[in-house]
């Protein structure tokens, strides 16, 4: 046979096949999945069964506005085959199909973005499962599962033929890194998923486990899944029933169990996890509608791509519609799956005509209404499940607070936040209901990492008041905090921006005793500011004494009119700031070091020590808010000056 090299890379044979190597990632992927990515092998089947369902609600959708395409066989079906003397199991279905370049894209790419985020989460779990002697459980939430066939099978073949086309192709793997794809002139509209079964894959010919298996995980399905035994051997009934195919939104909710749920909610989401919330009502009036949503108990690896939209399946008297509806649901709500299913729609809209749909601008309002009432409900009555459940998806839930005024209120109800005074989340009315008297502002101070924030010296004045403090870590709090402002006519303010303000909060006497004790020790605390501000002239706005700290030397703040400091350096990271505005040096006058640089002011304001002293200083506050030096030389030279003046001593 004659092979050629055709432009694209791939090797053509004489008969018009073509044999490629798959995707680098997904060759890696395939290795993975060989070594048992399932706890649970029969989940292949699964996923064969909803990509074929999947197909034909893609088709079905497509007829609505091209018949021709569905003409002479409209009647959507999935039809599972299994041959003991081939040892082949089929899964086929009547769907859309795919054509030349689908299968390639489809089965020889993982098209999801942040592939190598999966590689590494994947390789990352197999290693920490592998110390466990166990399985990962990962495959399904990354949306890769036609390639979970390999566990089973040494040799995967698809037959098929993309409604409207004339064209066939047979497509073909071992998994070993290449695929084949040939043109056929037999195959038939949709996609026939063949597969040469393991040795150790007997119990996949056996009529009864099949009838389990998709009993277990696929009932659920609203097309017709049935069941024949082809070649030799005992034969199952031809064509015989295995699923209830109705859709299971429709169903009565007091129809629907747990297992019913679970195995729908892994349908809709290509996930492993269960459902942590599920939302199953019907909504009558002036427009009708049902809803089944579930809320996911892991967050999704790619939660925050900038590509990520709301994936709820949008369906019209239960024709499916769209999965990629971005507005059915607002974007903060993007971790919800399920289906919204819509009386008042008409059959024939497109993709298009939704964007500006009235009908569908009142169902987005009232399931967004839903979902939140549902979870203001699972805070009040389960604070510990609702806890994990805003670890998982409360930075996405923040994204509301900036973006929809609408439902602003309900969500500062929502959220939670970790805070100075303890381990456990706390909510917007708890920390006011705990604030001291005279406190007049709710204080919070942002950071990326809670460890670095919790041991930031911003935090020592209030912590020593007795003052609690909210610690924020998600980029987004810098955004919605300004746009939002206050909590029930309570103003936020940043710990680390502006003045202090402690002396108006309530204080013990021996505080107050402590505080009035330490201005008379620092008589020489202006002079010492002056010369600071003279020897570091711009590097800062303003040096001032500092009422916010307790046990550190100095630290660095925004004045009350600039950007906060995380703020700032979040924009800069992002090229979205040039420069940053320069801080202001807070000097502790309690402090040993700042008290002895003081009297030495006192003395000579002009001490050359105290000109380095100022740079140290100004570079000891950088280091604690986790900056790098503008000048590490400098700072390593002054500081060995010091140190040898010291032991000089």
């Amino acid at each position: 046979m004659t092979d050629t090299k055709p432009k694209n890379g791939s090797e053509t044979s004489a008969n018009g096949g073509e044999r490629h190597q798959f995707q680098a990632e997904v060759s890696r992927l395939l290795n993975i999945v060989a070594n048992s990515l399932y706890s649970e092998k029969d989940i292949f089947l699964r996923e064969l069964i909803s990509n074929a369902s999947d197909a034909c609600d893609k088709l079905r959708y497509a007829a609505l506005t091209d018949a021709d395409l569905a003409s002479g066989d409209s009647e959507y079906r999935i039809d599972i085959k299994f041959d003991r003397e081939a040892r082949t199991l089929t899964v086929a279905d009547n769907g859309i199909g795919l054509n030349h370049q689908d299968l390639i894209d489809n089965l020889g790419t993982i098209a999801s973005s942040g592939t190598a985020a999966f590689i590494e989460a994947v390789s990352e779990a197999k290693k920490d499962e592998d110390e466990k002697s166990g399985d990962v459980n990962l495959i399904g939430q990354f949306g890769v599962g036609f390639y979970s066939a390999f566990m089973v099978a040494d040799e995967v073949s698809v037959t098929t033929r993309k409604a409207g086309d004339e064209d066939g192709w047979i497509w073909k793997s071992d998994g070993m890194g290449e695929f084949t794809i040939e043109p056929t002139a037999d195959a038939e509209r949709g996609a026939e998923v063949t597969l040469h079964l393991k040795k150790e894959a007997d119990e996949y010919l056996d009529a009864m486990r099949l009838r389990h298996i998709v009993k277990t995980y696929s009932d659920h399905i609203s097309f017709p899944i049935s069941l024949t035994e082809t070649g030799g051997g005992e034969e199952a009934p031809v064509g015989e029933k295995l699923n209830q195919a109705s859709a299971i939104w429709a169903r009565p909710k007091g129809e629907v169990d747990e297992d019913a749920h679970k195995e729908f909610y892994h349908h809709v989401s290509h996930a492993i996890d269960e459902p942590w919330l599920t939302l199953h009502f019907r909504a009558e009036g002036m427009i009708e509608y049902t809803g089944l949503l579930y809320v996911p108990t892991t967050r999704p690896f790619d939660l925050f791509h900038p590509e990520r939209k709301c994936s709820v399946k949008l369906y019209v008297k239960r024709v499916f519609i769209t999965n990629d509806c971005e507005h059915l649901l607002p974007s903060w709500l993007r971790f919800l799956r399920g289906v919204i299913d819509s009386e008042d729609l008409p059959l024939n809209v497109s993709r298009e005509l939704l964007q500006n749909n009235p009908v569908l601008a009142r169902i987005k309002a009232g399931v967004t209404s839903r979902v939140l009432n549902a979870l203001g409900e699972k805070a009040e009555k389960e604070s510990e499940a609702y806890a994990g459940f805003w670890e998982a998806f409360g930075p996405a839930l923040k994204e509301g607070l900036y973006e929809d005024f609408e439902h602003r209120e309900k969500l500062l109800n929502l959220v939670r936040f970790r805070t100075t005074a303890g381990d456990e989340l706390v909510s917007l009315a708890e920390y006011k209901a705990r604030m001291k008297e005279g406190q007049e502002a709710i204080y919070y101070i942002a950071g990326d990492e809670l460890e670095a924030v919790q041991r930031s010296p911003q935090l020592e004045g209030f912590r020593a008041k007795g003052i609690e403090v909210l610690l924020m870590t998600d980029p987004i709090d810098e955004f919605w905090l300004p746009s939002v402002g206050v909590y029930e006519t309570t103003p936020f303010k940043s710990v680390t921006r502006g003045s202090a303000d402690l002396e108006k909060i309530d204080a013990s006497e021996e505080e107050t005793n402590d505080d009035a004790k330490a201005e008379e020790a620092v008589e020489g605390i202006d002079a010492l500011i002056a010369a600071i501000k003279l020897e570091l002239g711009d590097s800062v706005k303003d040096v001032r004494s500092s009422a916010r700290l307790t046990d550190s030397a100095v630290c660095l703040v925004a004045d009350d009119d600039d950007l906060d400091m995380n703020l700032q350096r979040i924009l800069k990271q992002h090229g979205q700031l040039n420069e940053v505005t320069p801080r202001v040096l807070e000097l502790n006058p309690k402090h040993a070091l700042i008290s002895g640089l003081a009297e030495s002011a006192a003395k000579s304001a002009l001490d050359v020590a105290l000109k380095d002293a100022a740079h140290l200083l100004l570079d000891q506050a950088r280091i604690m808010e986790g900056e790098a030096l503008p000048d590490p030389t400098a700072y390593a030279k002054r500081m060995a000056d010091v140190m040898a003046m010291a032991y000089r001593k």
